[in-house]
C-alpha cells in the first residue's frame, strides 16, 4: 500500500475520533445523542481495525480478521491494552446487531472509560504512517 493511503486512512481515523470527541463532549441524557455517539463509536473501531490492518501490512504483516489485527498490533506494541480493545470490538459488535437501551447506556460509559486509550493509539498510528 501506498504511503499516500496510509496517510489518508491515518487522516479518515484521525476525523473520526475528533467526531466521536465532539460527540462525547455533548448531554448525553437525550436518546438520539446517545444513538448518534454509539454509532461514532461504530464508525471509528471499524476504521481502527482496518487502519492498523492496512499499517501492519504496509511492515509486512498480514491479519485477516480484527481480532487479529488488534493482537498484532498489541504484541509489536502499537496498542497499550489489549484487554480494552478487545473489549471495544466486543461493544462495538453488540451495538452493530441489536439495540438494548440498557447496554446502550453501558457500552456508552465504556466509550468513555475507552476514549483515552483510542487518542494514544491515534498518535502512534500518526508516527507509523509518516515514516
Amino acid at each position: 500500500m501506498s504511503k499516500r493511503k496510509l496517510l489518508q486512512s491515518v487522516n479518515n481515523l484521525e476525523q473520526a475520533i475528533t467526531r466521536l470527541e465532539e460527540a462525547l463532549g455533548e448531554d448525553l441524557s437525550n436518546s438520539l445523542l446517545v444513538d448518534g455517539t454509539i454509532q461514532r463509536f461504530e464508525f471509528t473501531i471499524e476504521l481502527y481495525w482496518k487502519t492498523l490492518k492496512r499499517i501492519l501490512a504496509s511492515e509486512g504483516i498480514e491479519t485477516m480478521t480484527p481480532k487479529e489485527t488488534l493482537k498484532e498490533a498489541y504484541q509489536i506494541g502499537w496498542l497499550n491494552d489489549e484487554t480494552a480493545w478487545l473489549q471495544m470490538l466486543k461493544d462495538r459488535n453488540e451495538t452493530s446487531h441489536t439495540y438494548d437501551e440498557e447496554a446502550a447506556l453501558r457500552i456508552l460509559q465504556n466509550i468513555k472509560k475507552y476514549f483515552p486509550e483510542m487518542k494514544t493509539t491515534l498518535k502512534i498510528l500518526i508516527k507509523k504512517a509518516g515514516n
